[in-house]
Formats: C-alpha cells, sequence, structure tokens
C-alpha cells in the first residue's frame, strides 16, 4: 500500500486490502457503490487481470479516521468512482488530488465513470490537471426494485436458468448487447459466460417452442443487494415482453435468495427500457453518467 503525502487517499493494487478497508464505506450505501463493489469482489476471487493484463489500482479516501470515499481502475478501462458531493470543498480538494494521483501514474486514463454529479467534477479536474477533453458518451440511471410486479398476462414461453449446453448463445448475446450500448468489452465473452454458468447467473425466456429469446442475468448477492445485468432480447424477438417476463423472474428469485435490494442500470437514451422497469416495480435511485477523455489541442 503507497499514501500520497499532503493527500488522504491511500492505494494499493490488492482488491482484499481494498475491500478490507473500505468494507464499511461501500456496504453503508450498496445500491449507490454496487459497480465498485462486484468488480472489487471480481478481482478479489477471479484474479487481478480478469479485465485486463495491467495491474489494477484501488484507494480509499480517509477523513478524521473513518472512509469517505473509494475508486478503483482495471485498465485499460475507465476509473469507477464512489459518488461524492462535488458542492463540498473537501469533496472537490478529493476529486482534484485523485485526478493528480492518476495522472501521475496513467496519464493515458481514458476516461471516468461515477454518478453524474461526481462524474463531471473529476472530468472537470482531469481536464484541469492534463488539458484533456472530457465528452459525456453514456447517462445511465439506477433503478431499485420497490414492489415486484411482473407483467400481466406475461408472453407465451417460460423461463429457466442457463446451462452449460446455452454457453456460445450467451457469448453472442452478450457481445451483441455491448454493441447495443456502445460499449467496451469489459471482460472475455467466454469467461464471461463460464463465470455466471458457474453459479446461475443467467436465466433465459423460452417461447413454447423452446427457443430462447430474451435473456436477464444477475450479479452474486454482495452487501445484501443483487444487481440485474446483462438483459438483452436480439431484435426479431423484441417488443413482445420477454424482457419484462425474464426481468421480473430475475428479480424474483433474487428476492427469494435474500436480497434486501434488487438494482439495475438503464441508459437513458433508450424511453423503452426505463419505461419497462418502472412497470415492473424499479423506481429511479441516481443518474450515472460516463465520460471519456481526450488529448486536447
Amino acid at each position: 500500500m503507497t499514501t500520497t503525502p499532503g493527500t488522504r487517499w491511500h492505494l494499493t493494487a490488492d482488491p482484499a486490502e481494498f475491500l478490507d478497508r473500505a468494507r464499511l464505506f461501500l456496504h453503508a450505501e450498496p445500491a449507490l457503490n454496487t459497480a465498485l463493489l462486484t468488480v472489487a469482489d471480481t478481482l478479489r476471487t477471479r484474479g487481478p487481470h480478469v479485465y485486463g493484463d495491467g495491474d489494477p489500482l484501488l484507494g480509499w479516501l480517509e477523513r478524521g479516521g473513518r472512509v469517505r470515499g473509494a475508486f478503483l481502475r482495471t485498465p485499460p478501462h475507465r476509473v469507477a468512482v464512489s459518488p461524492l458531493d462535488p458542492g463540498a470543498t473537501d469533496a472537490r480538494d478529493a476529486l482534484d488530488a485523485l485526478a493528480g494521483e492518476l495522472a501521475d501514474r496513467s496519464p493515458e486514463l481514458p476516461g471516468v465513470m461515477s454518478d453524474r454529479a461526481t462524474a463531471e467534477a473529476f472530468a472537470d479536474a482531469w481536464r484541469r490537471r492534463t488539458g484533456a477533453v472530457a465528452t459525456e458518451n453514456l447517462r445511465q440511471r439506477l433503478y431499485r426494485l420497490d414492489e415486484l410486479t411482473p407483467p400481466e398476462p406475461g408472453p407465451p414461453g417460460t423461463a429457466r436458468v442457463a446451462t452449460a449446453a446455452d454457453r456460445d448463445l450467451l457469448v453472442r448475446w452478450h457481445e451483441a448487447f455491448l454493441a447495443d450500448l456502445g460499449q467496451e468489452r469489459l471482460t472475455d465473452p467466454g469467461e464471461w459466460a463460464d463465470a455466471r454458468l458457474a453459479y446461475g447467473g443467467v436465466t433465459l425466456w423460452e417461447a413454447p417452442d423452446g427457443t430462447p429469446v430474451s435473456m436477464a442475468g444477475a450479479h452474486r448477492l454482495l452487501a445484501g443487494q443483487v444487481r440485474v445485468a446483462p438483459v438483452y432480447t436480439p431484435p426479431e424477438h423484441r417488443a413482445r415482453g420477454h424482457a419484462a417476463a425474464v426481468t421480473a423472474e430475475v428479480s424474483r428469485a433474487a428476492l427469494a435468495a435474500g436480497a434486501r435490494e434488487v438494482l439495475l442500470f438503464t441508459d437513458l437514451a433508450n424511453p423503452t427500457s426505463n419505461g419497462l422497469y418502472r412497470r415492473i416495480g424499479y423506481w429511479p435511485v441516481r443518474d450515472y453518467a460516463q465520460f471519456t477523455f481526450t488529448p486536447g489541442r
């Protein structure tokens, strides 16, 4: 572990140390920190290079003997920062200090993701430090399940947990999901499918003839929360209620497994999916954003 003089950011490459030091902070608001929790746990359980060849960098912000913020980065991907309050002077100073830390270590940093206010504040700090241009390229909304309301009537067919026989299908659909969002691949699609299959982490909706027509994944139960992702329906099967039905089934299973919170992110550019999740009982928590950094002129 290293601690940079003059700042309160403590840095490490060890996800187990990060989770030990930042656990109370992250678990206090597991919904707002769902991405950091799941990525750090994946690094801990599947190895430090599951997201790429570069060594991960993780850290926590300590003030008054308590952890007040956290971040992680898995090169070559963006840095993920816990929500802070950019309106507070100490939070702005902390984000500026973090930008300085990362500019020294990772001047090629491709971007940031966090709740929208924190992402904007970090992007501004990065611009001041490096002269880079920051472009918002994805805006999402975090939803939390309130009262599950499965669609009635539901579409024809039934749900089932994906098995090893579905591996090739999961790989294809996962890549298609990322292409729809215009997002980079974080892990190898085959490794992603294998990891999900190991704990029953993908549910398929099958038409009456047995044809899979939609899927919904779910992360492992962690800090009392399960995050649903990804949800994907091929274009030829859309607008028939399959995504709502399979998401409702995955949400029901998460509650049955003991989740206190069931969460999901939506792309705000897709009003159809946002409306769908509201209809089955999800309510907005906070907006998140992703910025891409490019060299300034």
